[in-house]
């Protein structure tokens, strides 16, 4: 059986100098014109450090624009405002929490996804442990990427090997293509499709394009 990977968008850092008055409304529109651009499966939402009270008002509206346009909202390390946010779930940048999101939000079937998986042996725990994904190939703390051959090798052999879906990163849009060609279940669209206006519109349209003409990878 074949089936085309499916797009993930992960939306940019949050700046420290962020308030509530100024975050989300320009993301909130990029977003918008992003998911009318073509089929997205979930998006992953990256956020400020506001207390929980005010970041769940702040996030919510970003929420429902993604579940209006048939997409899962998940957001980054922010396990506790998931139900509070009306969210689909939680994508962590690490292993470490991974168990006790499991034991909150499981349950109550939200996605619990993760990232920051450096080591082959990560990932494996990571899946042994009950996660809904794991993502490869994101960017280091330091902003470094890894190289993306690595990358394909990595994400190919878990394609291969293993039932949990796979999520593969990539920086640019013309990268999408080879990334679905591994066999991955996902591919996510790095933050810079963002960085201008409108730009996140064309990315969606120009990696679903590369997803398409992509070999299609046995699963």
């Amino acid at each position: 059986m074949t089936d085309r990977a499916r797009l993930v968008l992960m939306t940019p850092p949050v700046p420290a100098s962020a308030t509530p008055e100024s975050w989300p409304g320009p993301l909130a529109a990029e977003l918008r014109a992003a998911l009318a651009a073509g089929r997205v499966d979930a998006v992953i939402l990256r956020l400020p450090a506001f207390d929980e009270r005010t970041l769940t008002k702040a996030v919510k509206p970003l929420v429902a624009i993604v579940q209006e346009a048939g997409a899962a909202a998940l957001l980054e390390d922010a396990a506790p405002i998931v139900a509070r946010a009306g969210a689909d779930g939680v994508h962590l940048t690490g292993p470490e929490a991974l168990g006790p999101t499991l034991q909150a939000l499981k349950p109550h079937e939200r996605i619990v996804g993760v990232g920051g998986l450096r080591a082959r042996h990560d990932a494996m725990e990571a899946a042994e442990t009950g996660c809904d994904y794991v993502l490869f190939g994101e960017p280091r703390e330091d902003g470094s990427a890894p190289p993306l051959s690595g990358v394909l090798e990595r994400v190919g052999w878990w394609a291969e090997l293993f039932e949990v879906p796979c999520v593969g990163y990539v920086a640019e849009t013309g990268q999408a293509g080879d990334m679905a060609a591994t066999g991955c279940e996902f591919v996510a669209l790095g933050p810079d499709c963002f960085a201008r206006p409108g730009s996140a519109a064309e990315a969606v349209r120009g990696a679903l394009a590369a997803i398409a003409q992509a070999p299609e990878a046995r699963r």
